[in-house]
């Protein structure tokens, strides 16, 4: 036997399916917000802790940071709408700061504490800025 469904009930369904999935995709911010943190440490660290200690530590944190967020993302059930663009554009500019700032600072700022603390602002402002755009929209 065939039932009918009225448009009503079915626009119900949907806007109930669209909020869970907008609820369950929140945790995007958090991601975002823990890579721009995760930018306040890890650029004065490289930027000033010189020679193989300094190296080695950064880098190996790095990795376990950068291992777990992705771990961390790649379990999540939900993810936004446009997510893989977005991502993209936030890790990009990220990288052309990132880069920047070693240049200049490898070269032009050598040890200098203020650069590397603007340096990592710059590094974090992609990450931050996301974050709160995506806050706004959930």
């Amino acid at each position: 036997m065939h039932e009918q469904v009225d448009a009503a009930t079915v626009l119900k369904g949907m806007a109930r399916i669209e909020a869970t999935a907008r609820v369950r995709s929140r945790w995007y911010v958090g991601y975002l917000w823990l890579f721009a943190v995760w930018q306040l440490v890890l650029v004065p660290a490289v930027l000033l802790w010189h020679g193989p200690t300094g190296t080695l530590v950064s880098t190996l944190t790095n990795a376990l940071v950068v291992m777990g967020l992705s771990l961390f993302a790649t379990r999540q059930p939900v993810v936004p709408r446009g997510y893989g663009g977005r991502h993209l554009r936030v890790i990009g500019a990220w990288a052309a700061a990132y880069v920047l700032s070693l240049a200049l600072g490898f070269t032009v700022f050598m040890d200098s504490v203020a650069f590397a603390a603007v340096a990592a602002l710059a590094c974090a402002l992609p990450a931050a800025a996301a974050a709160w755009r995506e806050a706004r929209a959930v």
